[in-house]
């Protein structure tokens, strides 16, 4: 188990976030039922309980943790199959609108950047979320990300599209697939074509027109 925790922690530092990782053990009773521990990997994260006590913003991203209760409470289930189908609803919408919440930049700042959600507005927004599921009387739905299209429109047929990707890829700052405002103002930005306002347009001007004759080549 030390070895796994080792590993897994790894992993998800390289993924910027060691708040993702859950570890389940599993064994068997005497009589043949399954055992099934679950846990979040990273442990207590003391340096943020104390910001809180100091009244500061906090902001880490609790799917280990959330993983490990909502497998905890699957497992319960199983073993009282009355219950199955109310849990079971319970648990898929709950760990949906947790995933939804990260997939369109709602999640923590850990895993969004400084767009993301402290952790009680985090909270909140699962809490939305979730309420509307449970609300439905549908059965609960489950995201299944699209593949990949390939670009169809002739007027693409020059487009090297795994660079166009990459260049994407480079101002989708939180991987969500989607371009916010903030995201596609730094993209403009970058590329020179941001609208300026007028005292920044002639200061812009100024610069570049350095031989002072009022026009820029």
């Amino acid at each position: 188990n030390y070895d796994g925790d080792m590993l897994t922690d790894e992993v998800a530092q390289v993924h910027r976030s060691p708040g993702f990782i859950t570890s389940n053990l599993v064994g068997k009773n005497d009589d043949g039922t399954m055992i099934k521990e679950f846990e979040a990997s990273h442990g207590t994260v003391a340096d943020l309980w104390h910001m809180h006590l100091r009244g500061e913003e906090t902001s880490m991203n609790p799917l280990g943790m959330v993983v490990a209760l909502l497998g905890a409470m699957d497992h319960a289930a199983m073993l009282h199959p009355e219950t199955q189908a109310d849990v079971s609803k319970f648990t898929i919408n709950c760990r949906e609108a947790v995933y939804e919440a990260f997939r369109t930049g709602k999640g923590t700042r850990d895993l969004c950047g400084p767009s993301g959600l402290t952790t009680e507005k985090f909270v909140d927004h699962v809490a939305e979320l979730l309420s509307a599921r449970m609300a439905s009387d549908k059965p609960p739905e489950v995201y299944t990300a699209e593949a990949k299209k390939p670009l169809t429109s002739k007027k693409h047929a020059g487009i090297d599209e795994e660079a166009m990707r990459t260049f994407f890829d480079k101002f989708d700052t939180d991987g969500n697939g989607i371009i916010s405002f903030d995201e596609f103002v730094d993209m403009t930005t970058e590329l020179g074509i941001a609208p300026l306002k007028q005292d920044a347009l002639k200061k812009e001007m100024d610069t570049r027109d350095k031989m002072k004759e009022g026009e820029v080549a």
